[in-house]
This record gives C-alpha cells, structure tokens and sequence, in this order.
C-alpha cells in the first residue's frame, strides 16, 4: 500500500491534470465553434463548384478529344497518390488516427490489386502513422500549423504542387483523405477523387442540377475547364482543411471533457484509498499506545 505523503502528492498531480483537461475543454469549444461556422460556410460554394465543374465536364468528355488532362487523366490508373491531410498536434482522441487509417485501409486494398501507392501528407501526425508501415512511400510532407489559420493561399500552394506533380506523371489518381465535421461527438473519415476530376454518367442522379435548362458557355466548355479546373482542386483541399478545423476540435473537446471526467473519477478512488490507509495508520496507533499502557 502506498504511503500517505505518496498518495497525497499524486492525488495534488491528478488535480492539477484535470484543471489543464478542463481548460483545454473550454479553449477547444471556444475554437470550435468559429470552425464549424467557416466549414458550414464553405460547403455550398464547394459543392456548387463541383457540380459546375462535373456538368461542364460530361459535356466535354462528349465529343472532345483534347479535353484538359486534369480532367482526362493520363489514361492509366497503376500509381495513386493519398493526399492524407490531419494536423500537426494531438490530444484531439482519434480524429488524426482514424484518418490515417482509412487511408492504410484504403492503401492495402489498392496494393493487393498490384498498384502502386504514395503518400502526400499534410499534418504531423498522419505522418507518423503512415511512417510506420509506409515510411519509404511518403513522397512529400507539409506541415500546416493551426487549421483554424489555414487561408486559401495555403490550399491553392498545395494544390499548385499536386498539379505540377499530376502533369509531370509522378501518379495517375490522386486521392484526399480528410474528416467531415459532422457534430462533436462525430467526425467521418472521408476519402475523395480529386484529380483527375471524376466525371459522372449523362444524366446521373445529382448532375441534371440546372433543371435540364439549355446552356451557353461564353467561351467554350473546354476554355472555361481549364480555368476552373486547378481552382476546383484548390477549393476541395481548402474545404478539407476547414473540416478538419471544426472536427480537430470537436474531438479535442470531446477528449478532453472525457480525461476531466476521468481524472475526477481517479481522485476519488485516490481519496477513499488516502482515507483508509489514514484510518489504518491512526488505528495502528492507537492499538500501540494501548498495548503500551498496558505492558505498563
């Protein structure tokens, strides 16, 4: 049994844990609700933008051989490339993990089909998860900061990068691994084509968004994807680093407001053992007082 100055000087450790979980509970809710309002924010431009980009895309792919390769693709799908984006630090419970691992999952399947599989990460800790089992097929890595900081210049810089890569054939498809903020007690691991752009069948269910209106494009189909083509590719990174904002700290809330409740439920078990082991030094010596008057 532990000694009561030991017992007292881990329950004081215990308590000054749960003051800093407690603080950092209070930090991430105060973080997380400006994430979530800038995530909810970016998700109809987003997804506009990707419809948009997807209708133009089928009517391209319709009739035009020199489509943009972004779109087209190189015609192979043999090397794909993880663009695995978590954050730079933890204490956020499984937000970075389970990121990390859809994107093994999700590796080890390809490679057991024969393809070839490399990593871009952004974010320490996707990293270290990766460096493990896939340390010699990372071929680049960023390290973002805070999320909450994260502006659009820093997405179109990756974005910039992936495309210069894609156009100098490092990979075939380009995958991004991210989580959608769904609540604070929800986070999903989230996997998305982003290069080249997936283009849907003619007439799928989600692509008719115009109502089957009859459109104009001044100028053409393929002149307007080439523009809008990188800059959709920047969008869906900068909208996967404000998911990733919101559900960083919705997990960090979540993780820290757990390690309070823990801590509170240790210094009570530490107390009723700092109690009994008192009561069973005071009892001690009272039976060695008495035996001592007695001896007298």
């Amino acid at each position: 049994m532990a000694s009561l100055k030991a017992l007292k000087i881990r329950i004081n450790s215990v308590k000054s844990t749960q003051k800093i979980t407690k603080a950092m509970k209070m930090v991430a809710a105060a973080k997380l609700r400006r994430a979530q309002e800038a995530a909810e924010a970016g998700r109809p431009y987003a997804q506009r933008l990707e419809s948009v980009v997807s209708r133009l895309a089928v009517k391209a792919n319709s009739g035009a051989a020199n489509a943009p390769l972004l779109l087209s693709g190189t015609g192979r799908d043999q090397v794909h490339l993880f663009v695995v984006a978590t954050s730079d630090k933890g204490l956020a419970g499984a937000f970075n993990t389970n990121i990390a691992r859809l994107a093994r999952r999700r590796a080890d399947e390809l490679i057991a089909q024969g393809k070839t599989v490399r990593f871009y990460t952004i974010g320490k800790k996707g990293r270290a998860v990766l460096n493990r089992q896939y340390r010699d097929s990372i071929v680049h890595s960023e390290e973002p900061g805070d999320l909450g900081k994260l502006t659009f210049d820093s997405a179109r810089g990756y974005a910039d990068d992936l495309i210069r890569r894609f156009e100098a054939g490092e990979f075939d498809v380009a995958h991004l691994f991210y989580a959608t903020f769904k609540s604070v007690l929800t986070q999903e691991p989230t996997e998305q084509q982003i290069l080249p752009v997936q283009v849907p069948t003619a007439g799928a269910a989600g692509n008719d968004v115009d109502g089957g209106a009859v459109m104009e494009y001044e100028p053409d189909e393929e002149s307007i994807l080439a523009d809008l083509l990188p800059r959709n590719v920047a969008i869906q990174l900068y909208r996967a680093m404000r998911e990733n904002a919101a559900s960083e700290q919705g997990s960090k809330m979540t993780a820290m407001d757990n390690a309070t409740r823990n801590a509170g439920d240790l210094i009570k078990r530490l107390n009723i053992e700092y109690n009994r082991s008192r009561q069973a030094a005071i009892t001690t010596e009272l039976v060695e007082i008495i035996s001592g008057a007695e001896a007298l």
